[in-house]
């Protein structure tokens, strides 16, 4: 029995799980969406896959995006919002994985299940998690870069926000492909915060302190190696004298991947966004619930359990000459 039946019928329930009741079966379940940033496109396009969800067009969740604005404080206090206006569910992606714990906590002891998504805080308080692996990524965008220089000369690394999770497990991935090429040298490794803008003045100032010396650049994001790219082309140099990784497999990059200027290793935010709305509904209506989204087909190794397991990893792909046509065209169809 659902908890919206049990509640209709005037059944006391009380899930193993955490979870939040939702007494109302005619009011749709609030579920709040809080990212920690919408300045960059793949969070822009995780943001309007969640809002197609099957849940939220059928009218039984009505969603709520919080942009956090990468600041963990200000995700703390879109929490506080939620908690105190009782929503049934959070989905969280956090600026912090230790920050993020406290507000995970709040929502725990207040009863609202929260699932995480993307980047990971650092606590066994989730409910669930749906995301992809960013050890795997790190490691496959340095060694498609080490691979085109042969596994030698020198790298640099442009990282995201310290502290999130991603730019942790990418560099945990890019340095175990490093370790596989001993003789190559970092020169330097530093964040740029997901940021175009910043990578292109980062970049700027390694090449002019580096002159002919850079042969490799692994951007944890697609965002930061798209800013290497435009340094690299402000400075009058050839982007193909550079081998050139990054990480989403957002627009600029797919146009970048064809033109033969860098490779990317694409997150489906499309099956990140929909899994996490299914299993929060799953977390607030019981293990009865059966999933509406079709990337439970598309990823059929992410087995929906009926609600025991509480991790769901969504596969990365490597954009290729040979896929990025066809991932452009769905990127034009919204999908």
């Amino acid at each position: 029995m659902s908890f919206r039946k049990a509640c209709l019928a005037g059944t006391a329930v009380l899930f193993a799980t955490v979870g939040a009741a939702h007494a109302d079966p005619a009011k749709k379940l609030k579920i709040g969406v809080d990212l920690y940033g919408l300045k960059a496109e793949f969070m822009q396009l995780w943001a309007a896959s969640v809002k197609q969800s099957p849940e939220v067009k059928n009218g039984n969740v009505e969603v709520t995006v919080f942009d956090g604005r990468y600041d963990s404080l200000v995700q703390q206090n879109q929490f506080d919002t939620m908690i105190s206006q009782k929503y049934d569910a959070i989905i969280f992606a956090p600026i912090d994985a230790d920050a993020g714990v406290t507000a995970v906590e709040a929502a725990h002891k207040a009863g609202i299940p929260v699932i995480g998504t993307n980047t990971k805080a650092n606590t066994d308080l989730l409910t669930s998690y749906v995301g992809s692996d960013d050890t795997r990524s790190g490691y496959l965008e340095a060694k498609a870069v080490l691979d085109k220089i042969g596994c030698k000369g020198n790298v640099v690394i442009i990282e995201g926000p310290i502290g999130i999770s991603a730019q942790i497990q990418r560099r945990q991935g890019n340095l175990k492909a490093l370790k596989e090429c001993p003789t190559v040298k970092v020169l330097e490794m530093k964040t740029a915060n997901w940021s175009r803008a910043e990578a292109q003045t980062l970049m700027d100032d390694w090449l002019t302190r580096y002159p002919g010396h850079i042969n490799g650049i692994i951007g944890q994001n697609d965002e930061m190696a798209l800013g290497a790219i435009e340094a690299i082309k402000s400075a009058n140099l050839k982007v193909s004298s550079f081998a050139i990784a990054g990480i989403d497999g957002i627009t600029d990059a797919l146009l970048a991947v064809k033109a033969g200027e860098m490779t990317s290793i694409l997150q489906d935010a499309n099956a990140q966004a929909q899994g996490s709305m299914d299993v929060a509904v799953r977390a607030v209506e019981g293990a009865s619930f059966k999933p509406q989204s079709d990337i439970w087909q598309q990823y059929p190794q992410m087995k929906w359990d009926g609600g025991t397991d509480k991790n769901y990893n969504v596969p990365w792909t490597p954009v290729t000459p040979q896929n990025v046509d066809d991932l452009l065209a769905r990127r034009q169809k919204g999908s």
